[in-house]
């Protein structure tokens, strides 16, 4: 994983290019992240930096926590992440990262928590399709046969059936970055991100990512 920054999707809108065509874009406040702790191979066998976001109430924290703070010199925050790192020798315990660590065109890796849509039946969890709806049909929208009964006996891994969709971890892989603001902590990013309003991610640069 790359260098990267914690933060809050505010939701969706659309630009336009050169051409008039419109663009859907997800506005992120990313940052500031402040640095809590450094992770080193000697000491820990990796290579780290655990970095917080969205400040909250002093009364709200814990003693622990409120003294891992303290000893990094940081404001309490609600969200706090590890970073993965091949070298974590130009950051300090202190220092806060912003939307500068990005540039226009970089593309970025955005992980997030889906939405959480319950127990669901597979035309909504697989997009299947469903049977017929004429008088008579005992079909409509069942999942279908699991397997034959005699030979092999048993239903087959991978079948499709209703069951828990979304409120999972899933990452968005290689957008765009098209536009921010550094004096909002905004950035703009092409295309949709995983989660709901004001739900937390996690943006990175993307290992294979590149300028356009």
């Amino acid at each position: 994983m790359a260098i990267g920054l914690l933060g809050k999707k505010l939701g969706m809108s659309q630009i336009f290019d050169e051409k008039g065509a419109a663009i859907p874009v997800t506005l992120i406040e990313a940052g500031p992240c402040p640095i809590l702790q450094k992770r080193v191979p000697e000491k820990d066998g990796y290579s780290a930096l655990q970095i917080g976001f969205d400040q909250r109430r002093e009364k709200n924290v814990t003693r622990p926590m409120l003294g891992h703070f303290k000893k990094a010199d940081a404001e309490p925050v609600h969200c706090i992440r590890e970073l993965r790192l091949e070298d974590t020798n130009g950051y300090e315990v202190g220092q806060t990262l912003n939307v500068k660590v990005f540039e226009i065109g970089d593309r970025v890796d955005i992980c997030g928590t889906s939405k959480g849509r319950g127990f669901s039946g597979t035309i909504k969890r697989f997009n299947s399709h469903r049977g017929p709806t004429t008088h008579g049909s005992m079909y409509h929208r069942r999942p279908g046969s699991s397997g034959a009964s005699a030979d092999p006996s048993h239903v087959y891994k991978g079948k499709i059936n209703p069951g828990q969709y979304g409120n999972s971890r899933t990452t968005a892989q290689n957008l765009t970055v098209l536009g921010m603001d550094a004096d909002r902590n905004l950035l703009i990013v092409k295309g949709s991100i995983p989660g709901a309003t004001n739900g937390y991610v996690m943006i990175s640069k993307s290992v294979k990512g590149r300028k356009n």
